[in-house]
């Protein structure tokens, strides 16, 4: 019976061994969305100070979008903003963004200062949309279908490779369905 006690730390330890190991191969950046397939939430956006129009869940629907989320004093967003503006030039898709917890007339200023991809921008600064839509953080990119549906969420910078090789595709699959 003693014996048996000395095994348990063992025993323990494996277990514990092969449940880390399973943990590993899950990709870290991949979060699950509960909004994937689901119509998109019921809003209605502000527009940030400076522009003339917000807009509402009914303003996502007919088209593909790209649904992203950004801030002024988010340093990512800075980063991404250039990959933004080349995706817009190019006509693909359309862009709506989020400006999330940000002060008063922040946005407005940084996309002044940067350049404004966006086809509208609505203001979220008490960040009651962002719960809704499950965020973790800025930036975060949403692809909704012409039903207004959320078909895929991209968390962190859109990078070229990213556009590329998976938002691209997607986006031109969903014009073509």
């Amino acid at each position: 019976m003693t014996r048996l006690f000395a095994f348990i730390p063992l025993a323990f330890f494996a277990a514990m061994a092969v449940y880390f190991a399973m943990g590993l191969q899950e990709d870290p950046g991949e979060i699950p969305s509960q909004l994937i397939d689901q119509p998109l939430p019921d809003f209605e956006l502000a527009p940030i100070q400076g522009t003339e129009f917000g807009f509402t869940d009914d303003d996502l629907q007919g088209e593909v979008i790209l649904l992203n989320y950004f801030g002024s004093w988010c340093p990512p967003c800075l980063q991404e903003h250039p990959m933004l503006m080349q995706i817009a030039r190019s006509g693909v898709v359309p862009i709506y963004g989020v400006d999330w917890k940000d002060e008063p007339g922040a946005g407005a200023a940084w996309l002044q200062r940067y350049g404004n991809p966006y086809v509208r921008v609505g203001d979220d600064a008490s960040g009651r949309l962002a719960i809704d839509f499950g965020l973790t953080g800025a930036p975060e990119t949403f692809l909704i279908d012409r039903e207004g549906r959320v078909r895929y969420r991209h968390v962190g910078i859109i990078t070229e490779d990213v556009w590329n090789e998976t938002l691209r595709p997607m986006v031109e699959a969903l014009q073509r369905s």
